[in-house]
């Protein structure tokens, strides 16, 4: 106990040492249509670099346990993985509104997480058990949260979607932007270049983000695009191409979106150059199209967590211990998560029909047969 109140004694001593506010070069953007881009250089608090770290930890520490469950047989079906794109979700998180809108594709757990939703519910959700944040009938590409529209399964539909949840801000004149996400496999998608234009033509309020992690399933991009300038892609509307493993890069180039969308400019475009750690989803191992060299290389030069550890402790806004510190909080988050998304009951069978429409009187449902019929309650 004596130990533990010098410890207290030395490490609040410690804390009136550290930076409270840094600023740091980050990597400039390429741009498209643009006069200029984000600025080069980014402001950091001590705060801000706790949280950002807290929240990329826990991220990549709860897809490490959906994929010991996924491997038990506990979590089956689709499951893509977000373990090396932290930055993104963070960086985006950290440039928006609570109140702005964010829609992507199946890799969504990440995103579930910087929206609000808490790990026990997307294990849960994994697991597919009552306590998940879609009652555990979505899973891993379905789920939901307030101004948030999910985890959508069809490669490239979520961009349409996008557009429209744009189209009902600008509709509502409530000065919010739609955050719309896909990734470089569904960058040729015919859906998405009929959303760029009526977007375009409406001005709406849509930051359209490529998340490129180099890999369409297990196609690279030289094989799969005629041009990988994903951020040029839009053609008319204007772009930037982003270090999508630094958050501070994110964040700065997210800002200065939503800025040039709230200001009435209309649409525009961001490329986010980052990297997944997994494969595509579970049953890809990812070593098949490239080797455990290239995967080993970007973890040791530009893994995002690292990185932002590096810049806090070098600049003395952080001790050591502290990391360490919440590192071991967030292992027992994510292991008592487990242990309710293990434990919690699945979700019963006369659940299965409700919530087919929203606040609707009880109705049958045909079941699979013509004389089984189900209730359906909201």
């Amino acid at each position: 106990p004596c130990l533990q109140g010098a410890r207290a004694v030395v490490s609040s001593r410690a804390f009136a040492d550290f930076t409270p506010k840094a600023s740091f070069e980050i990597k400039k953007c390429d741009v498209h249509r643009l006069e200029e881009g984000p600025p080069g250089q980014a402001e950091l608090t001590r705060e801000q670099g706790l949280h950002y770290y807290r929240t990329m930890q826990t991220i990549r520490r709860m897809e490490l346990k959906a994929d010991q469950l996924y491997k038990q047989k506990i979590i089956r079906g689709f499951c893509h993985l977000y373990d090396g794109q932290e930055a993104c979700a963070m960086g985006i998180e950290a440039a928006i509104n609570p109140t702005d809108h964010v829609i992507t594709a199946y890799r969504a757990h990440g995103y579930t997480y910087t929206r609000g939703v808490p790990v026990k519910q997307i294990l849960a959700e994994l697991t597919g058990r009552k306590g998940g944040i879609a009652k555990g009938k979505g899973g891993s590409m379905h789920m939901y949260a307030p101004n948030f529209y999910g985890g959508n399964g069809i490669v490239g539909a979520q961009v349409p979607l996008g557009a429209g949840i744009a189209l009902a801000c600008k509709y509502l004149g409530n000065n919010q932007v739609c955050v719309t996400l896909y990734g470089d496999g569904a960058a040729n998608q015919g859906q998405i270049f009929e959303a760029y234009n009526m977007a375009a033509l409406w001005k709406l309020p849509c930051i359209f983000i490529c998340e490129n992690n180099k890999y369409g399933m297990g196609t690279s991009v030289e094989r799969s695009s005629a041009s990988t300038d994903y951020y040029r892609r839009g053609d008319y509307i204007p772009g930037l191409r982003v270090d999508g493993m630094d958050v501070l890069s994110v964040r700065e180039a997210t800002k200065f979106a939503a800025d040039h969308c709230r200001a009435g400019k209309g649409p525009i475009l961001m490329e986010l150059e980052t990297y997944r750690y997994h494969g595509h989803s579970m049953s890809d191992p990812g070593v098949s199209y490239r080797t455990r060299e290239e995967i080993q290389e970007v973890r040791s030069k530009s893994d995002p967590i690292s990185m932002l550890k590096d810049r806090m402790l070098s600049n003395k806004m952080a001790a050591m211990e502290e990391f360490k510190e919440m590192d071991s909080e967030i292992r027992k988050e994510i292991e008592e998560a487990a242990l309710f998304a293990t434990s919690d009951p699945e979700p019963p069978l006369d659940a299965l029909c409700d919530h087919i429409f929203h606040n609707d009187l009880p109705l049958e449902v045909r079941g699979t047969t013509p004389w089984s019929k189900l209730k359906s309650s909201s």
